[in-house]
């Protein structure tokens, strides 16, 4: 997640539940995030680790047309080579601003030398990839669209199978319950998260996985060791 604007609160952070709700229905795990100021130095440094070390990277912001927009910069020194204009989005922006065209909007058509620009048929304005790394916008309705571009691209590996149980306990009291579950299911991620001021529950609990009969099963040894009267709603 790239830009100033973020990391001074100017600007709340919107597009990390968009991306890890696709990634997810996919069944994919979003492994981290970091965000980092317009620095085109910063930006290749993460971006060359992070690369080296995932699957897939995603970039959010820096691909506008403005002075502090280095993300496309940063790509490219990540990797090594020289940013170029792409004549494909050169030849695009032309003609949608057409007589209004500044240097500015051709900024937006500079790419890292060798990116791909990936389309689908219903998002024809291209989405810059190198290799395993997207350069995607940081406004969250644009950003919001360009994921229907990744998602026809990183395949699909089943969607994770997730449960909820809702409870009245704290998770003081729960503690000993769910380190019982996790010790019997390691392949299941189980979850806590307290709610303050609700009156309907204290703490939820969530269990998720690939294999969906492991996560019933998880999901049902919990809720044989509740107390009774437990639990007060499940999904």
């Amino acid at each position: 997640m790239i830009g100033n604007e973020i990391l001074s609160g100017k600007v709340p952070e919107a597009n990390v539940v968009e991306l890890a709700r696709l990634l997810r229905s996919r069944g994919i795990e979003l492994r981290r995030v970091v965000m980092v100021e317009d620095d085109v130095d910063v930006i290749a440094r993460e971006v060359r680790e992070l690369a080296s070390t995932h699957t897939w990277l995603f970039t959010s912001g820096g691909v506008g047309p403005t002075h502090d927009d280095v993300t496309v910069e940063g790509v490219a020194r990540a990797f090594g080579q020289k940013v170029m204009t792409s004549p494909e989005l050169e030849e695009m922006i032309r003609a949608h601003y057409k007589e209004r065209c500044t240097d500015g909007h051709l900024r937006m058509a500079l790419v890292p030398e060798g990116a791909a620009l990936e389309v689908t048929d219903f998002v024809k304005w291209p989405t810059i990839r190198m290799k395993n790394v997207w350069l995607l916008p940081g406004v969250p309705q644009i950003f919001t669209l360009k994921l229907q571009v990744v998602a026809a691209h990183i395949g699909d590996h089943g969607a994770f199978v997730s449960h909820a149980v809702y409870t009245q306990m704290d998770e003081g009291d729960l503690k000993a319950l769910l380190d019982e579950v996790v010790a019997k299911f390691p392949n299941v991620f189980v979850g806590s998260y307290p709610k303050w001021l609700d009156p309907t529950y204290k703490t939820k609990l969530t269990f998720d996985g690939r294999d969906a009969a492991e996560v019933g099963r998880a999901r049902d040894a919990f809720l044989s060791l509740l107390p009774k009267g437990e639990p007060q709603r499940m999904e």
